[in-house]
């Protein structure tokens, strides 16, 4: 197929659009400390937990028309949110309720913030949900007021994930069709190990490397690749997958100690930091490492710092976390990479864009063809590639 028999049957609605890198500090200024720790598919929504004074935290949602909104609580006076679904309309967390304790969320637009419940005890939080969705997972205490991995669904409710023979566990991700969860739970002698589950092989643990209950994990979207960090200031982050097991990320020289927060979609892109809030940094499965604040400095200007990245988009364009302006801050990188309708993520949205969702239209399932992130490769992915025909071509 000749580019100008496309451009023939796209007619009057092919438009070019131009390389787009942008740095937003969020306005959350009216609290000092604000940690984003979600982001949605394209970017156009953050949330994350600010906090007014000690012990006293706020969930909120970010979005670019409107700014920022508190989500309140279950009765209580904190909260926080975890994340969000892909196209920024659900959003998952933990909440205090009227007596004071912790509560799993799920908050909509249409039904605002919905106690998750617990598994027989009496507080619960959300860490992870589907890109749908509608799959939330977290953890529950149960009747002995041990801490349980949970999956939820509308249909199920919460489910007991299990643990490694030990008595506690921690579900901390999910992939986007929430088939694969990440955590950690305790062993039969009582240490900390990653896992990963399934509901074929049930909780397996990723290595003997322990971990802490202040360490981080993320999950690609289909549950092949499992990045984090084992424990927080004591530990190098990591990329997982089955056939190479845990593989250390690269450091700086002279650099001990890293974290991994968000993995993209496709698994190639983990976005984390070196040193304990020190640099944010970006890793390529390539071999590639780079300092944000290096790569953007043209977008942060002087007296700022890009401390941490704390999640990434799945196509790893949109970057949230924390940084110093003066005040830690919240800040939104938009990388400008991939272009809108760049399937391939060759810099060029052409034939070859087009026909990988012209092949793959109608199929099902998180793949780089679905570029709004909705589950299925339809008409509004293919608008997406004709809309932006010729970018950077």
């Amino acid at each position: 197929m000749r580019r100008h028999m496309v451009c023939a049957v796209m007619g009057a609605i092919m438009v070019t659009a131009g390389w787009s890198q942008s740095l937003t500090w969020l306005d959350t200024q009216f609290n000092p400390f604000t940690i984003p720790l979600g982001v949605s598919a394209d970017g156009s929504v953050v949330v994350g937990m600010t906090e007014s004074f000690p012990q006293q935290s706020h969930a909120f949602r970010w979005t670019r028309a409107l700014g920022t909104q508190y989500l309140g609580t279950l009765g209580g006076n904190a909260s926080a949110a975890y994340g969000v679904s892909a196209n920024g309309s659900v959003v998952v967390g933990w909440a205090h309720d009227v007596n004071g304790q912790r509560r799993a969320f799920r908050w909509t637009v249409a039904t605002g913030m919905v106690d998750l419940g617990t598994l027989g005890g009496d507080q619960s939080g959300a860490r992870g949900v589907s890109a749908d969705g509608s799959v939330v997972v977290g953890w529950a205490h149960n009747g002995a007021g041990e801490r349980r991995a949970f999956r939820w669904t509308a249909q199920t409710g919460m489910i007991d994930l299990g643990t490694l023979g030990g008595a506690e566990s921690e579900a901390w991700a999910v992939s986007a069709d929430g088939s694969v969860v990440a955590g950690i739970a305790q062993d039969a002698t009582g240490e900390w190990r990653g896992f990963r589950w399934t509901a074929q092989t049930g909780m397996v643990a990723l290595g003997t490397r322990p971990f802490s209950p202040e360490g981080s994990l993320d999950v690609s979207a289909d549950g092949s690749v499992v990045v984090g960090t084992p424990m927080r200031g004591a530990s190098p982050a990591f990329r997982w997958t089955e056939a190479t097991g845990m593989i250390d990320l690269p450091r700086p020289s002279g650099v001990r100690q890293s974290q991994a927060h968000g993995v993209s979609g496709d698994g190639n892109i983990v976005v984390g930091g070196v040193d304990l809030m020190g640099r944010a940094f970006r890793w390529h499965t390539s071999g590639e490492m780079d300092d944000l604040n290096s790569t953007y400095a043209n977008l942060i200007g002087g007296g700022a710092t890009l401390l941490l990245a704390t999640d990434v988009s799945p196509d790893g364009r949109y970057i949230v976390g924390v940084g110093m302006r003066g005040v830690l801050e919240a800040y939104l990188l938009d990388t400008g990479f991939p272009r809108r309708g760049d399937v391939d993520r060759n810099g060029c949205v052409d034939d070859a864009d087009l026909l990988r969702v012209l092949f793959a239209f109608g199929r099902r399932g998180y793949r780089n063809e679905d570029l709004n992130w909705d589950g299925i490769v339809d008409d509004a992915d293919l608008l997406q590639v004709l809309f932006h025909f010729g970018s950077g071509c």
